[in-house]
């Protein structure tokens, strides 16, 4: 009997909606593999200073062991004349460097998103080259290393945007969702008002009042980034609250907030959930065309957008156009497929998948169990 109880108890786990929504997300090829790939790309890109960085990891001169990567020496210590800090691409330091027993363990990308290579063979821009994978750009710098930090500002700067979008969207929806009547026409009001500024005047109005700043985008997109989730979340909750186990909660004696928190909210994730992916789509694709237009990042940050408005005023260097846009397609594209994904696997209208041969409950004739 209890061995019955326990198979039943197995069953009915694996067939949980949360599990359900993961089989059908996974059976979704095309966005199992962009979540993959995409998180692959964000892990690897949070190493960015172990991946690519003008100092090397690890260096042994002279008996001694040191670590450029988290401090920074003179050039005295390594040979040189100078107190200034060490420039690990000179000849002079980099023979030091692999003589008499000495040794240095660089990064795969010897080079940093402002690093300027005043020893380099051809006049910047340079085409893709056995020292420059990607190519330089018109100061100098590496491609390939501006591609790696770009590619983790923009993600985290739409990580953080979507976040608080999330955060405002729902206080937003389920208090205007929940209470109805006044208060959802009152804040309704409100917010039609507050989505007819003018946002992209404003964001001139406050580069030319304030120095450029990833805070400060991260504030003015937060005002406007959240009413669009919002109306999700109040249509969930105004369909939700007219339900048996909301108005059971409320004979319980619960209050609103444990109702909303305990019983509405779960049950309203759905359009939350969809709607990150896109959400962040949108907010990459924000910091690009600000920075694009030079309303974005401070000049000295590395920027998907800064490096396309240097392929527009150099048209010949074709490998700063090619190369910016390239990353930026594909994580568009991963976005866009782990969203479809998204949005499919939590259809309660999609058909799930067969469950294993092994999870399938034996059912047993009636005939043969009389017996």
């Amino acid at each position: 009997m209890s061995n019955s109880t326990e198979s039943l108890q197995a069953i009915a786990a694996s067939n949980s909606p949360s599990r359900r929504a993961w089989r059908r997300f996974r059976r979704n090829r095309l966005g199992y593999w962009s979540l993959v790939i995409f998180c692959t790309l964000v892990v690897l890109s949070l190493f960015a200073e172990v991946l690519s960085n003008d100092k090397p990891l690890l260096v042994r001169y002279e008996g001694q062991l040191y670590v450029p990567l988290v401090n920074d020496y003179p050039e005295t210590v390594f040979g040189g004349d100078f107190e200034t800090p060490t420039d690990y691409l000179d000849p002079f330091i980099r023979e030091q460097l692999t003589q008499g027993g000495n040794w240095a363990i660089y990064p795969p990308n010897p080079y940093g998103p402002r690093t300027i290579n005043y020893f380099a063979k051809e006049p910047n821009p340079s085409g893709p080259s056995r020292d420059n994978w990607f190519g330089t750009d018109d100061r100098g710098r590496d491609m390939l290393a501006q591609l790696i930090y770009g590619f983790r500002v923009s993600v985290l700067f739409a990580l953080a945007l979507t976040a608080i979008g999330v955060v405002l969207g729902v206080a937003a929806g389920a208090v205007q969702g929940f209470f109805g009547g006044r208060i959802d026409l009152t804040m309704q009001r409100v917010i039609e008002i507050w989505a007819a500024m003018p946002e992209l005047y404003l964001l001139i109005i406050f580069s030319a009042m304030f120095a450029p700043s990833l805070g400060l985008l991260l504030v003015l997109l937060s005002l406007f980034g959240w009413m669009g989730l919002s109306d999700y979340v109040r249509a969930e909750f105004l369909r939700n609250r007219q339900m048996d186990y909301v108005r059971s909660a409320r004979a319980l004696g619960m209050s609103n907030a444990q109702i909303i928190w305990r019983h509405i909210l779960p049950n309203s994730l759905t359009p939350v959930v969809t709607f990150l992916p896109f959400r962040m789509s949108a907010a990459i694709l924000a910091l690009t065309s600000l920075d694009f237009l030079g309303l974005g990042v401070p000049p000295d940050t590395p920027s998907l957008g800064q490096l396309l408005n240097q392929g527009k005023a150099n048209i010949d260097a074709w490998w700063i156009s090619l190369s910016t846009f390239g990353v930026l397609v594909l994580t568009l594209l991963l976005l866009t497929f782990m969203g479809d994904a998204l949005r499919n696997a939590l259809d309660p209208r999609t058909p799930d998948p067969p469950e294993p041969e092994a999870k399938r409950p034996v059912t047993v004739p009636a005939k043969e169990a009389k017996a």
